[in-house]
């Protein structure tokens, strides 16, 4: 079933007057018009990946991955903006596009999560078992970070006799099961990229990118209603956040529930992932009013970028651990890997706090 948001569900949008926030401070309203003319921007650069795309022909595979990256980039904007601004825009078409571009961008997403999650996996085991010095440009997390410095290798923490032992099988393990993930999503979304399905959606797109179908409501309407509206679920979202417990540099109960039987998800993530999802919607906002970029404001979404594929790879790790007939040995690997990346979980919220704190208010 299609998600109803890009990377997740979103609260509702208020509309404007309905009880929402106060217009914010500044010169002047910002009309539909500048809402009509970023959505046609984005439109016009998903028609210009696409093209490239199909220009490529999965000859070039570089070529074609920046293809596919412009597209879920576009999409990306171009469904958030559908969220955040659906009063001012014709609410059966925003309903009926934006799952479809949530679709899209998730399907054509996974491939690369999952290449990125193997490499992630395979340097952080080797860092931890002392194989290879901590590459120089890793740039997979905050231990990553804080080793680039001297390059040297990682501090000493587990057994590195037992962990060599089952490193090189664990690193094995991941390798098969991520790289058969990797190529089912690879044959998905060349399958979804030839469907009718995504053909409608292209089709819509292109005429998006002529005509935007503004609601009555839009013509004297402020934009600024709607994006302030974003900002505070965004903060009413970090103020339930658990952030005195991020301060801390240990937390065992996501240690013991990534490790137990159970295999739903972590509950202690779902906040973040939400706060992610909502930090993004706020940015996107931002850009349609043209604000200018806000450095600690990327930086946040860094963080919690970091945050979610560290989970991810911790979660990677444990359901690889719970491999029937694997040798203790290589059990012990996979459950210090898990160990580790849910440190770097704590580390990115912990990072994630600093920044949030710097944020103009």
């Amino acid at each position: 079933m299609a998600p109803q948001h890009p990377e997740g569900a979103a609260p509702a949008p208020r509309s404007p007057g309905a009880g929402g926030p106060a217009a914010p401070k500044g010169d002047r309203p910002v009309d539909g018009d500048v809402l009509a003319a970023y959505l046609r921007e984005r439109s016009t650069e998903f028609l210009r990946a696409l093209r490239a795309h199909r220009e490529s022909g999965g000859g070039a595979p570089e070529e074609s991955a920046e293809a596919v990256r412009a597209l879920r980039r576009s999409a990306r904007r171009i469904s958030g903006t559908l969220h955040t601004f659906r009063p001012l825009l014709d609410t059966e078409w925003a309903e009926g596009l934006r799952p479809e571009l949530a679709w899209l961008s998730g399907t054509l997403a996974h491939e690369h999560a999952h290449a990125s999650r193997l490499e992630r996996l395979l340097l952080a085991l080797h860092r931890l078992s002392g194989a290879v010095p901590v590459p120089a440009a890793a740039g997979v997390g905050a231990r990553e970070e804080r080793a680039r410095g001297n390059g040297a290798y990682a501090p000493a923490g587990p057994d590195r006799t037992n962990l060599t032992v089952g490193a090189a099988k664990a690193g094995a393990l991941l390798d098969r099961r991520l790289t058969l993930a990797r190529t089912r999503a690879h044959s998905t979304a060349l399958e979804a990229l030839g469907s009718g399905r995504f053909h409608a959606v292209a089709d819509r797109i292109a005429l998006l990118a002529g005509e935007v179908p503004l609601s009555p409501a839009a013509a004297g309407a402020d934009l600024r209603l709607p994006a302030a509206a974003a900002e505070e679920r965004l903060t009413d979202a970090v103020a339930a956040l658990p952030l005195l417990t991020a301060g801390h540099p240990y937390n065992a109960a996501a240690l013991v529930h990534g490790l137990a039987p159970d295999t739903s998800p972590q509950p202690q993530d779902a906040p973040w992932h939400q706060v992610r999802l909502l930090l993004r919607l706020h940015r996107y906002a931002r850009e349609v009013l043209t604000a200018p970029a806000e450095t600690r404001l990327e930086a946040a979404d860094q963080a919690l970028t970091r945050h979610r594929d560290a989970a991810e790879a911790a979660a990677a790790a444990a359901e690889a651990a719970r491999t029937p007939r694997i040798a203790p040995a290589t059990a012990y690997a996979l459950g210090v890997l898990h160990a580790d990346q849910r440190h770097e979980v704590e580390a990115a919220r912990f990072a994630f706090h600093h920044l949030w704190h710097r944020l103009p208010r």
